[in-house]
C-alpha cells in the first residue's frame, strides 16, 4: 500500500514535471509558429494526448516516433535533389551566370552612358559653331542658285533677243520653250519675285514671237482666200505663187505647234473669264486649242463680234438664229480649206488634232459666251426663251450630225443644265403643254380620228386629241434625250409624267359627263383615248431610251426617287426590271379603262335586257315537240334581242379600236351567258320542246352573231350551252345520270368510288360535253325539265 501511494505520489510528480515542460515547449516554439500550424500542432496534441495525465508518460516515444519521421523525410527530399536531371543544373547555371554577365553589361552601359554625356556637354560648342556656319552655308547656296536662275533667265532672255534679231526663229522658240519648262519647274517655289520675273519675260518674248508669226500667217492665210465667209460663187483662181506660200504655210504652222506648250501655260494664267461664261453653269474643261487655229480664229472672232454684240441690228435677242446659223455656215464653208490645207501639215507635225473639230470648238467659244448671255436676260419673257432653246437644240443637232462634232466634247447643251435655265425650261414647259391641252380638247374635231377614213392606219382608232397630246409628249422627249444629265432627264420625264396624269383626270371629267350615255361616240372616243395613251406608254417603258433612264434612276438611288417621287418598292422593282418607269400611270389608265369598259358593257346590258322581256317570260314548258314542226325557226320573242346584241356588236366594231373590241365583246359574252342562264333557264321549265327550241336559239343563232370574231363562240357561253346540253338529254341518259349523280352526293366520301365499275358524275358529265357545270348544277336543271316518266 505504501509503495502504491508512492508510485501515485512520483507519478504525480512526473504529470507535474511534464507539464512543466509541455509549458515551456509551446511557449518557446508556438511563438515561431503560424496561425495554421499551431492549430495544427494543438489538434494533434489533443489527439495523442488528450486530457488523461497518465498519458503523457507515452511523450517520449511519440517524439522518437516524431524524429524517425522527419529523418526519413530528410533522407527522401535528399535523394530527389541529388537525382535531378543535369538539364535542370545547366539551365540553373546557366540563368546563374547570364544574371551575372548582365549586371556586368548594365554597369558598362552606365559608365558609358556616363562618359557620353560629358563628352556631348563638352563637345556642345563646338556643335552650336557648326550649325550656324552650315546655315550661312546653305544660305550662300540658296542665293547661289536664285542668282544662277536670274542668270539663265537672262541668259535664255538675250538669246531670243539675239536669234530674233539674226531671224533664228527656232532657236528662239527653244529658248522660250526652256523658259516655259524652267517656269513649270519653279511652280511650288517659294521665289514669287523669281517666279514674276521668270512669267513676265516668257510671256514678253512669247508675245513678240507669236505676234511675228501670227502676222506672218495672217499675210499667207490673206494671199490663200481665208476665211471664207461665204460659199464661193465659182472656184477660186490659185495663186501664182501657190508652191511658195504652201511652204511658208507649213513652216509657220509649224512653228506655232512648237509654241504650244507655252502658250498653253500663259493662256491658264492670264485668259479671264468672261462675266457670261462665270454666270453659265460649269461645262467640262476643254483641252487648250491648237495655236495655229487659234490665230486663224481671230478674223471670224473679230466679225462675230462686230454682228453681234453691241447695238448692230444684228444683235436681236428674240433672233439667236443669227449668230447659229452663221457659226454652222462658217464650219461648213472652211471645212474643206482645213481638211487640204492645215490638217496635211498636222499630221506630218505629228499633231494628235483634228483642224475641222478644232474650228468648232473654237466657234463654239463663242457661241457659249453669247448664249450663256442671252439666256440670263430672256429667264423673264417666256417666248424668247423658249425659242432660244429651240435654236439652241437645233444647232446642237447639226453641229452633231452634219458637221461630225465628237459625242465627247461639250457642246451647247450644257448650258440649258444650268438650275436657273434648267427650272425656268421646266416652268415654261409645262406650262405651254397646258395651255396646248386646252386647246386640243376644246377643238371642234377633238373626238375623232384624223384616220377614219383610212382603214389600214385606224386600229387603234385615238381620237385627234389624244394623238396630239402624245405627239407632244415624244416632241418633249425629242427635246430633252440630247440632254448629257440624267437627273435633268428625269426631271423632264416626271413633268412629263404629270402631263399624263393631268390629262387622265380631263379624261375622267369628260367621261363623267358623257357616261349617262355610254354608247354615245364621244364615250367610245374616249375609251379610245385611254387605250391608245395606255399603249404608247407601255411601248415607251420598253424603248431603249427610257430603259436607259430607268438604269440611271436606279444608279442615282435617293436622287431619283426625290425627283420621280419612288418609294423604296418601286426602285426595287425598277432595279430588277419588274416594273417600268411608267408602271403608276399605267395601273391608272388600266383601272379608268376597266371602269369605262364596265359601264358601256353595263348600259348594252340594260338595252339587251330591256328587249329580252318577252323572251326570258316566253312558256318554255307549252312548246310543242321538235318532231312536230316541219323546220325549226328563231322564236318571235328572240328577235327584239338578237337585233340589238347584233346592232351592239356592229357598233362597237365600228367606234372601238380592235384591242379593246376584242375585250368588249367578250365581256358582252360572259354577261349576256350570265344573264340567260340565270333570267331564262333557271327561271323557266322547260318541255322537250321548250328544250330544244332554246338550243335552236342559242347554238343557230346567237353564238352565230359572235362566230364573226372567233372560231368557236360556244366556248364564251359554257353555262348556255352545257345547261341546253342537259335539258336536251334524252329520258333515259338523264335518269341514269340523275340517279348516278344522287347516289355520289349521299355517299359520304369520294372515295367510295375507288374499285366501282360506275364511272363518277364528273366523268360521266365530261363524256357528254359539260365541263363547267357542277354535279350540283346539273341537278336543278334536271328539275326544270317539265316531263319525266311517271310525272
Amino acid at each position: 500500500m505504501a509503495s502504491s501511494a508512492g508510485g501515485d505520489v512520483g507519478a504525480e510528480n512526473l504529470s507535474k514535471e511534464s507539464l512543466n515542460r509541455v509549458d515551456t515547449l509551446d511557449s518557446r516554439c508556438f511563438s515561431d509558429l503560424s496561425d495554421e500550424m499551431r492549430d495544427y500542432v494543438v489538434g494533434f496534441l489533443d489527439k495523442e494526448v488528450g486530457s488523461d495525465l497518465k498519458s503523457l508518460r507515452n511523450v517520449g516515444s511519440l517524439l522518437e516516433k516524431l524524429k524517425e519521421d522527419n529523418s526519413t523525410l530528410e533522407k527522401q527530399v535528399f535523394t530527389v535533389s541529388s537525382s535531378a536531371p543535369p538539364q535542370v543544373s545547366a539551365a540553373l547555371s546557366a540563368a546563374e551566370d547570364a544574371r551575372s554577365s548582365l549586371e556586368e553589361l548594365l554597369q558598362r552601359e552606365k559608365l558609358i552612358s556616363t562618359k557620353l554625356q560629358q563628352h556631348l556637354q563638352g563637345s556642345q560648342p563646338w556643335m552650336d559653331t557648326l550649325s550656324r556656319k552650315l546655315s550661312q552655308v546653305e544660305t550662300v547656296e540658296r542665293h547661289m542658285k536664285y542668282l544662277r536662275c536670274l542668270q539663265h533667265i537672262e541668259e535664255l532672255s538675250a538669246v531670243v533677243q539675239q536669234c530674233l534679231m539674226t531671224s533664228s526663229v527656232w532657236e528662239a522658240i527653244r529658248a522660250v520653250e526652256s523658259m516655259a519648262v524652267m517656269d513649270a519647274g519653279l511652280s511650288e517655289s517659294k521665289c514669287s519675285h523669281l517666279r514674276d520675273f521668270l512669267r513676265e519675260t516668257l510671256h514678253f518674248w512669247h508675245k513678240i514671237i507669236k505676234d511675228r508669226l501670227a502676222g506672218d500667217l495672217e499675210k499667207v492665210l490673206t494671199q490663200l482666200h481665208w476665211p471664207i465667209i461665204s460659199p464661193p460663187t465659182q472656184s477660186l483662181t490659185p495663186a501664182a505663187n501657190g508652191q511658195e506660200l504652201a511652204s511658208q504655210l507649213e513652216l509657220l504652222v509649224t512653228q506655232l505647234l512648237a509654241l504650244q506648250t507655252s502658250d498653253d501655260l500663259i493662256s491658264q494664267r492670264t485668259s479671264p473669264c468672261s462675266k457670261a461664261e462665270a454666270q453659265a453653269v460649269a461645262f467640262p474643261k476643254d483641252p487648250p486649242l491648237c495655236l495655229p487655229i487659234k490665230i486663224m480664229l481671230q478674223p471670224l472672232s473679230k466679225r462675230f463680234r462686230y454682228h453681234f454684240y453691241g447695238n448692230r441690228q444684228t444683235n436681236t435677242p428674240g433672233k439667236p438664229e443669227w449668230y447659229l446659223t452663221q457659226v454652222l455656215m462658217w464650219i461648213g464653208n472652211n471645212t474643206t480649206f482645213l481638211e487640204e490645207k492645215i490638217q496635211p501639215i498636222l499630221d506630218r507635225a505629228h499633231a494628235t488634232v483634228n483642224a475641222r473639230v478644232e474650228l468648232c470648238r473654237g466657234l463654239l467659244t463663242l457661241v457659249r459666251e453669247k448664249v450663256a448671255g442671252d439666256a440670263s436676260r430672256l429667264l423673264y419673257d417666256d417666248t424668247l426663251f423658249c425659242h432660244l432653246v429651240e435654236e439652241v437644240l437645233q444647232f446642237e443637232k447639226e453641229l452633231r450630225s452634219i458637221h461630225s462634232y465628237p459625242p465627247p466634247l461639250p457642246g451647247l447643251l450644257h448650258l440649258l443644265l444650268d438650275d436657273a435655265v434648267l427650272q425656268k425650261w421646266l416652268t415654261v414647259e409645262k406650262k405651254m403643254a397646258l395651255e396646248k391641252v386646252d386647246g386640243m380638247l376644246s377643238a371642234e374635231g377633238a373626238w375623232i380620228s384624223q384616220y377614219k377614213d383610212i382603214r389600214d392606219m385606224d386600229e387603234l382608232k385615238s381620237p385627234d386629241c389624244a394623238e396630239t397630246f402624245m405627239t407632244l409628249l415624244q416632241v418633249i422627249t425629242d427635246r430633252y434625250r440630247p440632254l448629257p444629265c440624267p437627273s435633268a432627264q428625269l426631271k423632264f420625264l416626271e413633268l412629263q409624267k404629270e402631263l399624263v396624269d393631268d390629262f387622265r383626270i380631263r379624261l375622267t371629267q369628260v367621261m363623267k359627263e358623257e357616261s349617262r350615255c355610254p354608247l354615245s361616240p364621244r364615250y367610245c372616243a374616249i375609251l379610245n383615248a385611254v387605250n391608245y395613251i395606255s399603249t404608247i406608254l407601255t411601248d415607251w417603258g420598253d424603248n431603249v431610251f427610257f430603259l436607259q433612264l430607268q438604269q440611271a434612276a436606279v444608279a442615282l438611288g435617293d436622287e431619283a426617287a426625290v425627283v420621280g417621287g419612288l418609294g423604296m418598292m418601286e426602285m426595287g422593282r425598277l432595279a430588277s426590271m419588274e416594273s417600268s418607269l411608267f408602271e403608276g400611270l399605267l395601273a391608272l389608265l388600266d383601272r379608268l379603262r376597266g371602269d369605262m369598259m364596265g359601264r358601256l358593257l353595263d348600259g348594252i346590258m340594260r338595252d339587251i335586257a330591256e328587249k329580252a322581256k318577252t323572251y326570258c317570260q316566253d312558256r318554255w314548258f307549252s312548246h310543242p315537240s321538235q318532231h312536230d314542226l316541219s323546220a325549226m325557226t328563231l322564236s318571235s320573242s328572240a328577235c327584239p334581242m338578237m337585233l340589238c346584241i347584233r346592232d351592239s356588236l356592229l357598233n362597237l366594231h365600228q367606234v372601238l379600236s380592235l384591242s379593246l373590241f376584242q375585250l368588249a365583246w367578250q365581256g358582252l359574252a360572259e354577261r349576256l351567258d350570265s344573264f340567260l342562264y340565270q333570267e331564262v333557264v333557271l327561271s323557266n321549265h322547260f318541255s322537250d320542246g321548250g328544250a330544244a327550241q332554246l338550243q335552236f336559239d342559242m347554238t343557230r343563232n346567237l353564238f352565230p352573231l359572235f362566230g364573226h370574231y372567233c372560231k368557236r363562240p360556244e366556248n364564251f357561253f359554257k353555262h348556255v350551252k352545257e345547261a341546253c346540253i342537259i335539258l336536251c338529254l334524252n329520258v333515259g341518259s338523264a335518269i341514269l345520270l340523275r340517279n348516278l349523280i344522287k347516289e355520289s352526293s349521299s355517299a359520304e366520301d369520294t372515295r367510295d368510288w375507288t374499285g366501282r365499275d360506275d364511272p363518277s358524275p364528273q366523268s360521266a358529265l365530261n363524256e357528254l360535253g359539260v365541263y363547267y357545270l357542277a354535279p350540283c348544277d346539273v341537278l336543278i336543271l334536271f328539275n326544270l325539265r317539265a316531263s319525266w316518266p311517271g310525272q
